[in-house]
């Protein structure tokens, strides 16, 4: 689906990826989630891309899920049109192949930071405010903030963010794990281009392959980490090769138990 406020520019072998509804703070609407998802699907499906750069346009990197697109939906349509879909969303941007970086050029908060996890490495500007507020609204995090925000970040931090309602600072957020670095205001989108310059020097079989690894050691899907590196060893084996061979050619395989 094509939306402008979901912006994909390239350098080199690097996606930027920049959420542009800066007049909203970068709120989501329910288009624009479509939008993400078809941009992950772009970005997936591109073999020179080595690394994603994932930003915000304008003051604020996300202030999570526009109101006025979910306020006024049926519990069933808020239930399914918008938590779960936009859950799906963000777990597609979790699992891209490729290494992401959160380059958190504003606040993050609520559906922002659980866009923000959603990335591998998260560099903040200085001023920036992280935090999850969705009990102040009598609703709770919806996007996998009580699920991936713990297994990331732990149980605790996330029960001050969430039973609490206490709102970090960057340095604040570094020193509690929820960022890894904290560079000056208007700075962290060079910053980003840095250590995915540091990405892309690295073999990509090699990084897709880390990625899964770590992500099933974490509890993250391990049955979908597992069939894709089954997947891709099988893949590359002449067993494979020639089942596909035999099939195409319509006579009995002759497996050799190649590597």
């Amino acid at each position: 689906m094509s939306d402008d406020r979901i912006r994909i520019d390239m350098e080199d072998a690097i996606a930027i990826l920049t959420v542009a509804r800066p007049e909203k703070l970068n709120a989501f609407d329910i288009d624009m989630l479509k939008a993400l998802a078809s941009a992950c699907d772009t970005i997936e499906a591109d073999g020179n891309i080595r690394a994603v750069i994932l930003t915000g346009e304008g003051k604020a990197f996300c202030a999570g899920g526009d109101i006025k697109a979910w306020g006024a939906m049926r519990p069933e349509e808020f239930g399914h049109q918008w938590v779960r879909f936009g859950h799906r969303v963000f777990e597609r941007l979790a699992t891209l192949r490729m290494p992401v970086i959160a380059a958190m050029n504003g606040h993050a908060l609520g559906g922002g930071m659980e866009l923000a996890a959603a990335a591998d490495i998260r560099i903040a500007e200085r001023q920036i405010k992280i935090g999850l507020p969705e009990t102040s609204l009598g609703m709770v995090p919806g996007w996998s903030g009580t699920q991936r925000l713990v297994k990331h970040f732990g149980a605790q931090i996330v029960r001050r963010m969430v039973l609490g309602g206490e709102v970090f600072t960057a340095e604040e957020a570094r020193s509690n794990g929820l960022v890894d670095a904290v560079v000056e205001t208007g700075t962290v989108v060079a910053a980003a281009k840095d250590y995915a310059g540091r990405i892309v020097k690295r073999g990509p079989a090699a990084l897709e392959i880390c990625k899964l690894m770590i992500a099933s050691a974490n509890g993250e899907d391990n049955g979908t980490a597992v069939e894709a590196l089954g997947s891709i060893l099988a893949a590359k084996t002449g067993d494979m090769k020639e089942g596909v061979a035999a099939f195409s050619g319509k006579r009995p395989a002759e497996f050799k138990g190649e590597w």
